[in-house]
């Protein structure tokens, strides 16, 4: 009996450790390919300030397969087409980061980063009249994206992304 209770005692104390740590078991705890993108979009946002550009460019090619992978997953989703449109026009492809904005816009019209991410991209491709009317969008958004978008397209600030 006393063997029995020993080593009753020794599973238990092996079996424990299994269950900490966080591991719950239940899958809420994995992250979605969005939320995946997400981490690797602010990772290169960070390596860009640094001046790291080569493993910035790598974390959008990252998030770009993954954001890719969330729209084919759940499509039309604002946020997701946002973050598309960002990580293509990051990687230097401005017509499709474009067409990424406009869907998402399609879907929310008064997104706020799709209108002034699509404002900035507006500015660098020369379309200032576009821009100001992404900014004529946001004006009543009391947000700093309105704020800018505006010192972008005055040329008071260059864009950050």
């Amino acid at each position: 009996m006393k063997n029995l209770l020993l080593a009753s005692l020794l599973v238990l104390t092996l079996i424990q450790p299994s269950f900490s740590a966080g591991s719950s078991g239940d899958s809420s705890a994995t992250k979605t390919d969005y939320e995946k993108a997400v981490k690797y979009v602010k990772q290169a946002k960070k390596y860009e300030e640094k001046g790291k550009t080569d493993k910035a460019q790598k974390r959008y090619q990252k998030a770009q397969k993954l954001l890719i992978a969330s729209n084919a997953e759940i499509p039309n989703k604002a946020d997701t087409l946002n973050y598309l449109g960002f990580t293509t026009r990051k990687l230097g492809d401005f017509e499709t980061g474009e067409k990424y904005y406009l869907e998402g816009l399609a879907i929310e019209p008064g997104h706020i980063g799709i209108n002034e991410y699509l404002g900035e991209l507006y500015v660098a491709t020369g379309r200032i009249d576009l821009a100001k009317e992404r900014l004529n969008i946001l004006k009543n958004c009391n947000c700093v994206e309105f704020e800018e978008l505006k010192e972008i397209i005055e040329g008071k600030k260059k864009s950050k992304y």
